[in-house]
């Protein structure tokens, strides 16, 4: 007898099926979303209270499911019902949605929540053979805990008829994913690594693949040169291929670096690779129109957007395989659609997200379909540049009002709405009680008093919105909304890793803010909805340190990758006559530092990047050398650029290109430290021989920094180095990093700080600086020139 092979099974949530299959009409900013409040879970807390409330012939939480087979494939249903409830007329499905609206004004079901309850309702009448059964939606206020009811009765044959068709309709898109998948696999297996390895490059390889296949969180401090990107996007490729992972998320913090993933897919693809990449935008950046309006009156593609969006998925997602933003685009004009929504919308059927970490990350922005309160996926997490994810994570899973935008709410909407308004003057008079007795700024125990008057206000809020006609009003009111929305959101998440502070900021705004000291938590959440995360960086120095702001967990891997280049491609020289101490800035120090920059420079011809800890500095560094330049008449040897405080993506390429000519006198830019030019740009071979450090780039003191150091010392941890020397340290390492970028450059690295001799700093130092001298300003050029004639 032949062997039957058995049917893939294809997974959806009932939300999920619904929110999908049910959707029409606009995109309409101007009517506050319920459906993010949900996704927030600001709603939890009301579903509990509603189901602890019922009788015992209330089941809670009831998880359903079912299967219908189709002729490849069997499609699997599945979900929870908030509540079952047996009375002796029937069985109840009881669904709970919680509003901020006012249920007087809620004339009838949302066709979405009664959808939900019918799936339930039929699944339910399916398993327990009903031939009848009665759909409840339970609609209960945010705020007074208020609650309306909505019942319908529906036979077994009428749940059927109508949950079938609606199945039917999600047939051709679970046929895409059996066919791709079987597509996708099959292409896997037949890739190689497209390069020869390098150095330490193919044991790095070796480390990712098996973190994925144990279901590890690996940290890779890999220096420059080792090809981090190829390094674990291949492995990760492979491990989707044998079943070790459903999606890969390419996780950055810059542009330039999604570039680079997308570029890495495409030279696997010259394999013959078949993998649905998308690269997400930010909305600002891909959006057609002028000014950001989304909204039927302002945009042709929110009008009708819901009616054609799955159209133009289904055309893209069968036509390409490289969703770039340009073919995004193409395809959100040729359907009328809106590009970013469709970039969304993408990435719930392609194989590879490259995005910001905020998609993955932020509890507000982050992609909802995925990463849902208690949703499990077989996710791949790929953490490029990790370094950036602590102070990054921090400003995610912090939230913060100002007292000052109460009053400008209550001063713009004077007049229109006194409920409104009363609960405006409500939350302003308690910030006034804290401002009154915070002289700089005050740590606080629990600011739950103020938290139950901003619950009043949401739901005025909420109505106001929804009413008011007055556009430029509205846009002030929304970014209000959404700021007390995400500080609500942030209280709920509150534990032993926040410090709630308040602060008379020296511009006289009062800030209270929900600060996140520790992400670990956090991020946790996140990581433990994938199977593995691999974070690296070519600056994970002290790993500690970012092993205890970044995981929670004691047995994560961590490797130190081989760097593929010698070490006496670059010199590295400690200046330690020179300092940047705020008491030792100086003329006389700023002329030090230009002796330094022109022993540097003129050692050989070629192009040097000079980077600052402040902008201030930078520019008095600047206007020394330039005089110095003047009266050495070097006007004609040495050409300077400057970067300006705000740069546009057109300057900062202008910029960059000016390292990309051919001439025949030394280049020398001005930067600053931890800024655009000190991350992320490749200036390869001749095109950056070396760079000047000017400073330890230790940030400026200031309350968060203190609370933060304070925050570590209380828990034993050594507080400055946590607030100050590693994410200085950082920067120092990041900028130098720019010298030394292939196996062809050489160049020299200065560190111009007499703090650099000390061991807490050199111990943070890479392997590939063990070659480091010290030097003064009367031996820098000897040895500069002798490193150049080799």
């Amino acid at each position: 007898m032949e062997k039957q092979i058995a049917k893939q099974v294809v997974k959806i949530s009932v939300r999920n099926l619904i929110e999908f299959l049910l959707r029409i009409g606009d995109i309409d900013n101007r009517v506050a979303s319920g459906g993010n409040k949900e996704a927030m879970q600001l709603g939890s807390k009301i579903h509990r209270k509603i189901q602890r409330k019922m009788g015992s012939n209330y089941r809670a939480e009831v998880s359903l499911s079912t299967m219908v087979s189709f002729e490849r494939f069997d499609l699997r249903i599945e979900g929870r019902a908030d509540g079952i409830i047996e009375e002796d007329a029937g069985i109840v499905i009881d669904e709970i949605k919680g509003v901020f609206q006012e249920l007087e004004t809620l004339g009838e079901v949302r066709e979405v929540h009664k959808a939900q309850a019918k799936c339930y309702a039929y699944i339910y009448a399916l398993q327990d053979k009903q031939e009848a059964i009665t759909v409840q939606i339970t609609y209960a206020h945010m705020e007074t805990e208020e609650v309306k009811r909505f019942r319908e009765n529906y036979t077994f044959s009428q749940l059927e008829d109508w949950f079938l068709s609606l199945v039917g309709r999600y047939e051709k898109w679970a046929n895409f994913q059996v066919e791709w998948k079987e597509t996708r696999d099959a292409s896997i297996r037949a890739v190689a690594f497209p390069f020869a390895y390098r150095s330490g490059q193919k044991e790095l390889v070796t480390s990712v693949y098996k973190s994925i296949l144990r279901k590890k969180k690996l940290f890779i401090q890999a220096p420059t040169g080792v090809g981090k990107t190829m390094a674990t996007i291949f492995p990760g490729v492979k491990a989707m291929g044998e079943g070790l992972g459903e999606k890969l998320f390419y996780l950055t913090a810059k542009t330039i670096t999604r570039t680079v993933a997308f570029h890495a897919f495409e030279l696997l693809k010259e394999q013959d690779l078949r993998m649905k990449v998308v690269v997400l935008t930010a909305k600002d950046k891909i959006c057609f129109c002028e000014e950001r309006e989304c909204n039927p009156e302002h945009c042709i593609y929110a009008k009708g957007h819901y009616d054609r969006i799955n159209e133009a998925v289904y055309d893209m997602l069968t036509s390409i395989d490289n969703m770039s933003r340009e073919k995004l685009e193409e395809y959100a004009k040729k359907h009328r659609v809106c590009p970013f929504e469709l970039s969304l919308d993408i990435t719930n059927w392609v194989d590879a997200v490259i995005c910001d970490y905020n998609y993955v990350f932020d509890p507000v922005a982050s992609l909802k379909h995925f990463f849902a309160e208690g949703k499990q996926g077989g996710y791949l997490f790929l953490v490029d540049e990790a370094h950036n994810l602590v102070e990054r994570a921090r400003s995610m899973y912090s939230a913060q009002l100002y007292k000052e935008d109460f009053l400008q709410v209550r001063r713009l909407t004077k007049g229109m709405d006194a409920r409104f308004t009363k609960h405006l003057e409500e939350c302003n008079q308690l910030l006034l009680t804290m401002k009154r007795t915070c002289e700089n700024y005050e740590v606080i125990d629990s600011v739950s008093h103020l938290i139950l008057k901003l619950m009043n206000l949401m739901g005025d809020l909420e109505r106001f919105l929804e009413e008011c006609k007055d556009t430029e009003v509205r846009k002030v009111v929304l970014e209000f909304y959404f700021q007390v929305r995400t500080f609500l959101y942030i209280h709920e998440r509150l534990d032993h890793s926040y410090i709630i502070y308040d602060e008379l900021e020296s511009d006289g705004r009062f800030k209270l803010k929900l600060f996140c000291v520790n992400p670990a938590n956090n991020l946790e959440e996140r990581f433990a909805q994938g199977n593995s995360t691999i974070l690296f960086s070519a600056t994970f120095l002290p790993i500690q340190y970012y092993k205890e702001l970044l995981s929670v967990k004691k047995d994560d891997y961590a490797v130190y990758a081989q760097s593929a280049f010698d070490a006496a491609q670059s010199k590295v020289l400690i200046g330690h006559d020179v300092s940047t101490k705020y008491t030792r800035r100086n003329k006389a120090m700023y002329d030090k530092f230009v002796s330094y920059i022109l022993q540097m420079s003129t050692a050989k011809q070629g192009n040097y990047l000079v980077f600052f800890p402040s902008y201030k500095m930078m520019l008095e560094v600047y206007e020394c050398f330039m005089e110095r330049r003047e009266a050495l008449q070097l006007e004609e040897e040495i050409e300077c650029i400057l970067q300006s405080r705000y740069m546009g993506e057109e300057a900062r390429e202008i910029f960059l290109e000016n390292f990309e000519e051919d001439r025949a006198h030394t280049l020398l830019g001005f930067c600053i430290m931890g800024g655009i030019f000190s991350e992320g740009i490749d200036l390869v071979a001749d095109r950056l021989i070396g760079a000047a450090i000017i400073g330890t780039g230790l940030p400026q003191v200031c309350n968060e920094r203190e609370l933060l150091k304070q925050y570590f010392e209380e828990r034993a941890m050594p507080g400055f180095d946590f607030a100050y020397l590693y994410p200085g340290m950082n920067k120092v390492l990041q900028a130098a990093g720019r010298v030394i970028r292939s196996e062809e450059d050489t160049g020299v690295i200065l560190l111009l700080d007499e703090r650099f001799k000390e061991m807490r700093y050199q111990e943070i130092f890479p392997r590939e600086w063990e070659n480091k001298e010290e030097c003064q300003l009367e031996s820098v050029q000897g040895k500069v020139e002798a490193f150049w004639r080799g």
